[in-house]
């Protein structure tokens, strides 16, 4: 794990000064972070849902053949990468009613690091769990709501009072193209793609 990453979960603060030092240095450093990052939650729900497998039934798990997996893990990939360049395009918008002027890379890069949490918490999808899923995905939209309203104002370099404003800004259209393009995945899968199931006893 990064420098980068350890702050913002040790020292937020600082950690966003590290991160927009290096974006204004090397122009698209993110890339890297998001790309690999996002590897995170499309590898652990392939593992978890071929080899472990949930319970729907007492005595039955259930898996998905390698093939629907694969499908799977592939359009959660480009759906967590495509959201985060989205949203950063949306921050990068907003940020003309304020005084800021970001670019449209650091406004992604923002986005990219803001979203942090949830790529780790990705490794939940290792043993799937309707209760272990709300739990850890609970915790990680707490503390990336953190990290938003902490790293704006400091990112941006804009006043605190504005900052806060534009923070919630971005929070409420980040919840939004989040839920959509997530349920648009999952429809895509289901229907289109048609995931085939395997049904076998537990043990």
């Amino acid at each position: 794990m990064s420098a980068p990453i350890v702050k913002l979960f040790t020292q937020p603060n600082f950690a966003w000064t590290d991160i927009r030092r290096e974006e204004e240095a090397h122009p698209r450093h993110y890339l890297a972070h998001l790309l690999l990052l996002a590897l995170i939650p499309a590898v652990c729900l392939f593992i978890g849902t071929t080899y472990v497998g949930w319970s729907l039934a007492a005595g039955e798990t259930v898996r998905l053949s390698s093939a629907s997996a694969l499908q799977l893990s592939v359009l959660l990939y480009i759906t967590m990468v495509a959201g985060v360049a989205i949203i950063g395009g949306f921050i990068r918008w907003m940020s003309r009613t304020f005084e800021a002027r970001p670019t449209l890379n650091q406004c992604i890069g923002f986005a990219a690091y803001t979203v942090t949490p949830f790529f780790i918490a990705g490794i939940a999808g290792l043993y799937p769990s309707r209760w272990l899923a709300i739990l850890v995905l609970g915790a990680a939209s707490l503390y990336s709501t953190f990290l938003l309203f902490v790293g704006l104002p400091t990112f941006m370099h804009e006043r605190k009072e504005q900052g806060l404003l534009n923070a919630a800004s971005v929070w409420g259209v980040g919840l939004l193209v989040l839920v959509t393009i997530l349920v648009s995945m999952i429809l895509l899968w289901f229907n289109v793609l048609t995931p085939e199931y395997l049904r076998a006893p537990l043990g």
